[in-house]
C-alpha cells in the first residue's frame, strides 16, 4: 500500500530531526570547520545522498540551525517583556534551563552553536550574523530591565542590572561548554545557586 502524503511528511520531518541533532552535536564538539557532511550523515544514520536531498551544503544546514536558535532567543525576549512578576519570570526561565541541561544536550549545543556563529563572523553565518548580534543585545537589555523591575520591587539584590545580566548569561554559556566537555562528569548547579546573586530569599 503506497504511503500517504502525511506519512511522507512525517518521515521527512523525522529525517531532518536526526540530521539536526547530529549536526548540532558535531558542530558543538568539533567545530564547524572540522565537521564534514559525511560525518553528519554517519552520525545521523542516513545516507549522504539522503542528507543532500534535504541540504545542499553544510553552510545551509548550519544557517538553519542558527535560525532555529535565534527564534528561541526571540521567544525569551518576549517572555521577559511580559507583565508578570520579575521573580517568577526569572525563576521559571532558570528552571527550564536546568531541566533542559540535565535531560539532554540540545540546549548546550544550541548555545555553543550561537557562540560559534558569532566568533566565526559572517564567514559561516552570513545570513544571520547581524541578526544574532541584535537579538543577543536585545536579550541582554530585556533581562537587565527585568532585573531593574525586580530591584524596584525588592525581589532582586541591588547592583548594576546590565552587569548582573551579563554575568547571568556568561554563567549559562559557560555551563553549556562544561557540559559538552565533561560529558557524564558534568554536574548542573541547582536553580537556586544559579540565581543566588540575583534573587533575594523570601522572608
Amino acid at each position: 500500500m503506497p504511503r500517504s502524503k502525511e506519512q511522507f511528511e512525517e518521515m521527512r520531518n523525522a529525517t531532518r530531526k536526526k540530521i539536526h541533532s547530529a549536526a548540532m552535536q558535531l558542530f558543538a564538539h568539533q567545530g564547524f570547520g572540522l565537521t564534514n557532511v559525511q560525518d553528519i550523515a554517519d552520525t545521523a544514520g542516513v545516507s549522504i545522498g539522503l542528507l543532500y536531498r534535504h541540504y545542499k551544503t553544510k553552510d545551509q544546514l548550519f544557517n538553519e540551525l542558527v535560525a532555529y536558535a535565534v527564534e528561541g532567543l526571540k521567544r525569551n525576549i518576549t517572555f521577559f517583556e511580559s507583565d508578570q512578576s520579575p521573580r517568577m519570570l526569572l525563576a521559571q526561565f532558570v528552571d527550564e534551563v536546568y531541566t533542559d541541561m540535565i535531560n539532554g544536550e540540545e540546549l548546550a549545543h544550541l548555545l555553543i552553536l550561537i557562540n560559534q556563529s558569532l566568533l566565526a563572523g559572517a564567514a559561516t553565518a552570513s545570513e544571520h550574523y547581524e541578526e544574532i548580534l541584535q537579538v543577543n543585545a536585545k536579550l541582554l537589555d530585556s533581562t537587565a530591565e527585568l532585573i531593574r523591575k525586580g530591584q524596584q520591587l525588592g525581589e532582586f539584590y541591588s547592583g548594576d542590572a546590565q552587569e548582573m545580566a551579563s554575568l547571568f548569561y556568561a554563567s549559562i554559556q559557560g555551563l553549556a561548554q562544561m557540559k559538552v566537555l565533561l560529558k557524564s562528569n558534568f554536574t548542573m548547579p541547582s536553580p537556586s545557586l544559579l540565581t543566588a546573586f540575583l534573587l533575594k530569599e523570601r522572608k
